[in-house]
């Protein structure tokens, strides 16, 4: 591409068209006036093309770079940081397009635009938005070659066509650079943007918090299991343990965050299986007790929890192996053990009062737990999102007062309760049962399965997990929250458009799953195909490997699928078979090259006298190579052969031309 040419006229057509869709998917995250400047800029460019307007001067390109600077200043609150940083880039990638004066200029904008597309992802990387990016950079595509081919002036989706088929030629060497291309860990962590709202349990809990997940349908994780699913009521995943209690919520403790791995024994059967967990913003991963992975980066927390080393800001995908009947510290930490009785030093005086009842009743703590359990049953509790306020004794107005709640109130009143009883006990948050998709035989679960349980400490059995809610109200726990709050009107009420409020309707429900399906499986093998996935593939194909020879073996595939796409690009068994033909066609081009172009119906030797009359120098050459053409082709001479005549011809034409072969 030659910098001085000047910009074509379906060059300058594509550049627009390209940069609409580069920008459409940032729509969502830009501000308002991202929109009037490119309307601006384009109709500026427009007019500067029919010559109806000037170039912007050096005052002007500042004025603009200063403004944009402060638009985005005050549209994101600073300069600093992703959002800011990617609308700084598009503004920048439409202010390029009023300055353009040469190829030079587009091919920079051109260059602007497939970075500017790449951002997109960090906003959304589903597989909608996978597809949709084909559009722009086929664009911006046909703007490159619109801009080095003035013949495509009357014919504009010319260009498009030659960028289509880029793209299809790269397809096969894209491929082989995805499953074989190693896998690099970033050497920076970008936050995540805060216009995408992600919704999470906190480190934190009380009752409003969890409530507020039950209202929202979002999609927290899937899992998919090596066998039979088992039954949703025994799905209890696992994500933190509050052990603190200072009157009102539940949160975490140091001990339970930065002390050494819980000790526990294996037991039983395991189950393994792979989720691929939706972004949340907090180091905590998901899975059923006692739950261990090999994933890199992820430790064991001292309360059975899995935990990251960084927040999980993109969809993640790791493998997990749990043993649901282990033995979870039979012999008991003494600093656990010490955080499992933790109460504040005064409130809620009749929960006290009543756990020491209970304790005088029955001398072993198993029967203390099934009794408190038994009271949850027998006694008139309601399971419903929308309880009447507490007040400041809020454990007490819970269990002797309203006696209306979920699932945080029952797993923080037990424990309470045990706790003043004398057994250590702990509040286990996460997420209970989940969606199965029959399509892809995997569970979905949502924020609205959001649950808190108990967990409590007995000598030789170690922590023995128990659900309040189900003395309650079963349906929660075996039919789902939509079952159990069939009554109240109150599933999803945040969320009256949600898919999932109409799971009735059989043929909606299963468009939905099935659109599910296909984007678990780009988030599982395309998203979800880092270092490991991708490890546990070569070695299945080839064995075992080391890095030298699958980088060899890299180099060694690209250059073969270069290679065949260069023999489809060449077609050599396209070329002319008949030698004497082939021979006039080169003949044809050497003559084209200076200046002689045959023309259409012209016969071989009327060209030949033509260009022997404007060639007068070569004339001679010309002259013997039509006589040999004409005897070996015409007059079946095989000695006559035009090659030594058209090899003389080669050397009488200038030296600068004489690289052209037959």
């Amino acid at each position: 591409m030659k910098a001085s040419l000047p910009i074509t006229r379906i060059g300058l057509t594509w550049l627009l068209v390209a940069q609409v869709l580069v920008i459409l998917p940032h729509l969502p995250y830009l501000p308002l006036w991202i929109i009037a400047m490119w309307l601006g800029c384009a109709a500026w460019r427009i007019q500067i093309f029919r010559m109806r307007a000037e170039y912007p001067g050096r005052l002007v390109r500042i004025g603009l770079i200063l403004a944009a600077g402060l638009g985005v200043f005050f549209s994101r609150g600073t300069l600093v940081g992703l959002e800011a940083a990617v609308v700084l880039l598009v503004a920048v990638f439409i202010l390029k397009l009023v300055e353009l004066r040469s190829q030079r200029d587009a091919l920079v904008l051109i260059l602007l635009g497939f970075f500017t597309q790449v951002t997109a992802y960090l906003f959304n990387d589903g597989m909608l938005a996978a597809l949709y990016s084909l559009l722009p950079v086929c664009a911006l595509l046909a703007a490159l070659v619109g801009l080095q081919q003035s013949r495509f002036a009357e014919r504009p989706l010319v260009p498009l066509k030659a960028a289509g088929g880029l793209l299809l030629q790269a397809i096969p060497l894209m491929l082989l650079l995805f499953l074989f291309f190693p896998r690099l860990g970033p050497l920076w962590s970008l936050p995540l943007p805060s216009d995408k709202g992600v919704t999470g349990l906190s480190d934190v809990m009380s009752p409003a918090d969890i409530a507020e997940l039950s209202r929202s349908g979002d999609l927290a994780f899937r899992a998919s299991f090596e066998g039979p699913v088992p039954p949703l009521n025994q799905l209890y995943w696992r994500a933190l343990t509050l052990e603190r209690f200072d009157g009102r919520r539940w949160s975490q403790t140091l001990g339970a965050q930065q002390g050494p791995a819980a000790i526990w024994r294996r037991q039983g059967e395991p189950l393994r299986y792979s989720i691929v967990m939706q972004p949340s913003a907090r180091p905590w991963l998901f899975g059923l007790d006692v739950a261990e992975t090999s994933a890199e980066g992820v430790r064991a927390r001292a309360d059975f929890g899995l935990e990251r080393r960084r927040p999980v800001e993109r969809p993640l995908l790791y493998q997990v192996t749990s043993w649901p009947a282990a033995l979870r510290e039979p012999e008991g930490d003494p600093a656990t053990l010490r955080r499992a009785l933790q109460l504040p030093p005064q409130g809620d005086p009749r929960s006290r009062a009543w756990a020491e009842e209970l304790k005088q009743r029955h001398a072993e703590p198993q029967q203390l737990v099934e009794a408190l359990l038994a009271h949850f049953n027998r006694e008139p509790f309601v399971y419903t999102l929308k309880p009447p306020p507490l007040g400041t004794d809020n454990v007490d107005a819970f269990l002797f007062d309203t006696r209306r709640g979920f699932c945080a109130h029952y797993a923080g009143a037990m424990t309470f309760v045990l706790r003043a009883a004398g057994i250590p006990a702990r509040v286990v948050a996460g997420y209970q049962g989940g969606e199965l998709n029959p399509s892809g035989n995997y569970v979905l679960v949502h924020q609205f399965d959001a649950h808190a349980w108990v967990e409590y400490w007995l000598p030789g059995r170690g922590w023995v997990s128990v659900d309040p809610t189900f003395q309650v109200s079963p349906s929660r726990i075996e039919r789902g929250l939509e079952e159990a709050l069939a009554g109240e009107q109150s599933f999803l009420e945040g969320s009256p458009l949600s898919p999932l409020r109409f799971r009735q309707l059989a043929w909606l429900n299963q468009l939905r799953l099935g659109w599910d399906n296909l984007n678990y499986g780009w988030q599982r093998w395309v998203l979800g195909y880092q270092g490991e996935l991708q490890l546990q593939l070569v070695r299945g194909w080839f064995g075992s490997i080391d890095g030298r020879a699958l980088g060899i073996g890299l180099v060694a595939a690209g250059a073969v699928l270069l290679a065949l796409l260069a023999l489809v690009l060449f077609a050599p068994w396209r070329r002319e078979r008949d030698r004497q033909l082939r021979q006039f066609q080169v003949f044809e081009r050497l003559l084209a090259r200076h200046g002689v172009q045959r023309r259409k119906g012209e016969g071989a030797r009327t060209f030949a006298e033509r260009a022997s009359r404007e060639l007068p120098r070569q004339a001679a050459q010309i002259s013997a190579f039509l006589a040999a053409f004409e005897a070996s082709r015409y007059a079946d001479r095989p000695a006559a052969d035009p090659a030594k005549p058209l090899r003389a011809l080669r050397k009488a034409l200038p030296w600068r031309l004489r690289g052209v072969r037959g």
